[in-house]
């Protein structure tokens, strides 16, 4: 398995703070967007590469494996339990595992261990873990938005998982044990989900933000007033300020999208007015406009 510097992919310090891991991936989630970088592999590649590394680092437990295993870290239980087998056996000659008496690298350890070199086991059918699988899943915007259950079917078998709230669109999740069956009582493999989101007709979703249109008549732009915008939490009323300009921007604070795995925390939904100029006028609307066009 090819080493991937989790840290240096965040670009952060080893000695990071989960806080400084949080900061770091969400300001280069919101560079690497697929939806800022639609047509660019690499900036997709990267994307992938960060949530994979936040997945990881910002997990206490996963983060603890992957320092003391680099490349190694999802097989670390494994790797624990052999090295255990191996100190008990009789033919270890009381010699515990490591580094520079294998000969080898960790993962040259696991490859004779569970890879199936011949030989390997001192005389024990290898053990061989299972085959990996990908699967990806659609959902609509208004799916990512809120924590929800899904029944998957991978290979005639059903599968419910659990898609956390504010799920990005291009992140991927592993489902540890729901890959291929092992062999010869090795583990089985890890089934990992691609999540595609549609786009939204009429709003847009950048990381935690949310953009959006709400249409002004000329009369609610020049007196103020109140109107009525759908969102995705549903209804909301917004206060018109007098003399709004066209193209004008307000930011609902909130009103955004949910950060993923922060229960509680949501993004903000930026409003921009678009003013209707009326159309069809009758007679006395274009004299009154007249009017006012020679104050």
């Amino acid at each position: 398995m090819d080493y991937v510097d989790y840290y240096k992919v965040l670009g952060i310090e080893k000695s990071a703070t989960p806080k400084e891991i949080k900061s770091a991936y969400r300001k280069l989630a919101r560079k690497l967007h697929p939806d800022l970088n639609p047509n660019d592999k690499d900036a997709k590649r990267k994307f992938q590469q960060i949530n994979e590394a936040n997945e990881v680092l910002s997990d206490p437990e996963k983060r603890k494996k992957y320092d003391q295993h680099g490349a190694d870290w999802q097989h670390a239980d494994e790797y624990e339990q052999a090295r255990q087998n191996r100190e008990q056996s009789p033919n270890s000659r009381g010699a515990g595992f490591s580094g520079s008496s294998s000969g080898g690298d960790f993962s040259d350890f696991f490859e004779s261990m569970f890879g199936g070199t011949p030989g390997a086991g001192r005389g024990r059918q290898a053990k061989y873990r299972g085959e990996d699988y990908n699967a990806e899943l659609q959902l609509n915007l208004l799916d990512a938005y809120k924590t929800h259950q899904q029944t998957l079917t991978v290979n005639d078998k059903k599968i419910r998982i659990t898609i956390p709230a504010g799920i990005e669109n291009g992140q991927t999740i592993k489902i540890a044990g729901h890959g291929g069956p092992g062999r010869n009582g090795g583990p089985n493999g890890d089934l990992f989900i691609s999540f595609s989101i549609a786009n939204h007709p009429t709003i847009k979703r950048l990381a935690d933000n949310l953009y959006t249109t709400a249409e002004l008549d000329l009369y609610t732009a020049v007196l103020g007033g109140e109107i009525t915008l759908d969102t995705l939490s549903g209804k909301v009323k917004l206060h018109v300020k007098p003399e709004t300009q066209n193209g004008s921007k307000v930011k609902l604070k909130g009103k955004g999208f949910p950060v993923y795995k922060n229960e509680g925390q949501f993004g903000d939904l930026y409003v921009t007015y678009l003013i209707k100029i009326p159309t069809n006028l009758t007679d006395r609307q274009k004299t009154l406009f007249t009017e006012l066009s020679k104050l």
